[in-house]
């Protein structure tokens, strides 16, 4: 659940009386990883990507993030530098806090501290879960399950029950979200247009038969 979802109107007030708004237009940076930045951010509207670099040069998808959504808080909390770099792929508006403010709050307020706490445990039962699913789990099933959850969250009904999603991603992004290699996202891509499952475009992607890919993500095969 989301970090805005958890709060009541009480803490939620506390929360807009100490940050103030931002916006982020499509693809701008929100967050630099290495960076020494010292606030979060709480995201009202709009979509994030969040992507990390290793030292060998390899960037990693690691996730979607979406409205009511708490970015930036490891490095709040522990001072330390970003970890990821956070890109906007729509328009984003977002509440941002000062850290040592937002601790304080963490501190003085028990709604906002059970929040973090929830918003902390489900980040790791995310990775977790991730991780476990990468070996039990075939591509084509994480990839179908991808696709439906952007599609129920960003896409648009064109007819027919197909879903329009409008997002500035690539098969790079799509390959490191579903941990897998570019080479077999785009095979599975290929194999999904050929049955007329999906039908691809530059930053769009239509999910043509919704009924295949929530067999396949179901099946997990």
């Amino acid at each position: 659940m989301p970090f805005w979802s958890l709060l009541d109107d009480d803490s939620r007030n506390e929360l807009l009386g100490i940050g103030s708004m931002v916006t982020f237009p499509l693809r701008d940076t929100l967050l630099r990883q290495y960076d020494l930045t010292d606030h979060l951010l709480v995201v009202r509207r709009g979509c994030v990507k969040v992507v990390a670099n290793s030292a060998a040069g390899y960037q990693a998808v690691l996730a979607i993030r979406n409205a009511g959504d708490l970015l930036g808080e490891q490095a709040a909390l522990d001072g330390g530098p970003r970890s990821a770099t956070l890109t906007a792929l729509t328009r984003v508006e977002a509440l941002m806090i000062p850290s040592p403010t937002f601790r304080a709050a963490v501190r003085s307020a028990p709604v906002i501290a059970f929040a973090l706490q929830q918003v902390l445990s489900e980040r790791l039962r995310e990775a977790d879960g991730f991780r476990a699913a990468a070996g039990s789990e075939a591509v084509q099933a994480r990839l179908a399950a991808l696709l439906l959850e952007l599609g129920a969250e960003y896409g648009r009904p064109v007819g027919d029950g197909s879903v329009l999603i409008t997002l500035p991603l690539s098969q790079d992004d799509f390959a490191g979200l579903v941990l897998s290699s570019r080479r077999t996202v785009s095979r599975v891509f290929e194999q999904w247009r050929g049955r007329g499952w999906v039908t691809t475009g530059r930053n769009k992607l239509t999910i043509d038969r919704p009924d295949e890919l929530k067999r396949l993500s179901s099946s997990g095969h």
